[in-house]
């Protein structure tokens, strides 16, 4: 007998016949002989409209009373489902993320898993009977309150349930059959991997790839917590996601491919800080600035200055939207900092190429940027590390440099065309 830890998402229990053949799935696993807990989503698009009523309702700010608002989705989709699942035969208990014991600390809206305490989870195996728990939130041991986790907070719950049950696997039931080595939707030849390392993942995550957010395949890294992604629409294998491929940890094989896949992203800006004065700490006060007002940074380019001027340009990427708190905060800075200017660019889009494999073979960024050029597309801005390029072009240049990128480096699937069948990839 194994332990199985479930994530279901939001299209995956989107409405009363999706929850159904959810537990189809749930009930199936126990009846096989296995210890199951379940983590879901809030259903469909529960969790937006109940953004869009707190608008309604107050044009103000309430993180505590926001939170206590949005975990409302996720108790609704456990509830139903083990409803679901008893129907069918099969013991279930739910939980929401405090009763489950998972400890929180940090910002509402953002909170981290600090621990979990899952006395109540197992002794729900214990009776034999799933347990099902809301996923996305937590308790704050200091305030009492419940937190939410901010964006990928579902699969982080399921990830550290599964550390801390000791799981033998983690599922990620999506509405793709696995990861790809381009979002489908937009390469629909792409081809589906049946393995791909933590590391791999995690540039992939962070470049764009929605199958999977990045702090959840950091926590999986840091525990070593197989994750399974598959989908929930079909009885398919999808892709494992593992520290090493089954026989090749601390070696590099003929059967490793060199590149995993390409990613993308359109939900960045560009900030231009102009006329930054060109001496030592410059750059630090700019940062530490930006720091201030909790921006997530990606890539960085400084311009070299001409001797005359004694000013540069500074330009970084940000997620759109950060771009209000990092222009506030550089404003407040100004006079410190000492720039001309800041301009704002929120049309522009990056494409990653990632691949473990980058480290010990030659000229693929040679192939990467010919296929961009022969694809007319103009580089703006340029960052790498040893298993990943990424560039930021125009927006509306994204999907054909994909698909170039997709074709020069030989990914493009023989086997028929991906299949998406939630619309989301979550």
């Amino acid at each position: 007998m194994s332990l199985v830890v479930q994530k279901y998402g939001g299209s995956s229990v989107a409405d009363a016949d999706a929850i159904r053949r959810v537990a189809k799935r749930v009930a199936e696993t126990r009846q096989a002989g296995h210890d199951v807990v379940v983590t879901v989503s809030a259903m469909g698009d529960t969790t937006d409209e109940l953004i869009d009523l707190s608008n309604e309702v107050s044009g103000r700010e309430h993180p505590r009373e926001m939170d206590i608002l949005l975990t409302a989705g996720e108790r609704i989709s456990m509830a139903l489902l083990a409803m679901a699942v008893r129907d069918l035969g099969v013991g279930a208990q739910s939980f929401t993320g405090p009763q489950a014991g998972v400890i929180t600390s940090g910002a509402y809206g953002r909170a981290r898993i600090i621990d979990v305490a899952p006395g109540r989870l197992r002794q729900t195996l214990d009776d034999g009977d799933v347990a099902i728990v809301a996923g996305f939130q937590g308790l704050n041991q200091e305030t009492q309150d419940v937190q939410t986790l901010g964006r990928g907070g579902s699969d982080t719950t399921a990830v550290a349930l599964a550390a801390a049950l000791e799981a033998d696997v983690c599922e990620i039931y999506t509405d793709v059959d696995g990861v790809f080595s381009a979002d489908p939707r937009v390469v629909p030849s792409a081809r589906k991997l049946d393995v791909i390392t933590y590391e791999e993942m995690l540039d992939m995550a962070a470049s764009g790839a929605k199958v999977l957010m990045p702090r959840c395949v950091e926590y999986a890294r840091r525990f070593n917590v197989p994750i399974h992604v598959r989908s929930s629409f079909s009885g398919l294998t999808g892709t494992m996601v593992v520290g090493h491929p089954e026989g090749t940890e601390g070696e590099e094989t003929m059967e490793q491919p060199i590149i995993a896949g390409v990613a993308h992203d359109v939900s960045e800006a560009k900030i231009t800080v102009i006329g930054v004065p060109d001496i030592p700490g410059s750059a630090a006060r700019l940062f530490e600035a930006v720091a201030t007002a909790d921006v997530n940074i990606d890539m960085i380019v400084q311009n070299v200055s001409a001797t005359h001027t004694g000013v540069t340009d500074i330009s970084f990427t940000l997620p759109t939207a950060q771009v209000a708190a990092a222009r506030a905060a550089l404003e407040a800075d100004h006079e410190a900092i000492g720039f001309r200017e800041l301009v704002v660019d929120d049309t522009i889009g990056k494409i990653s190429l990632i691949g473990a494999g980058m480290r010990s073979s030659s000229g693929v960024s040679a192939k990467f940027f010919s296929a961009l050029r022969d694809a007319g597309i103009n580089i703006e801005m340029i960052s790498t590390s040893d298993i990943r390029i990424s560039v930021v072009t125009r927006a509306e240049l994204v999907d054909d440099a994909v698909r170039a990128v997709h074709t020069a480096f030989g990914l493009d699937s023989t086997q028929g065309e991906a299949v998406v069948y939630g619309g989301t990839g979550r």
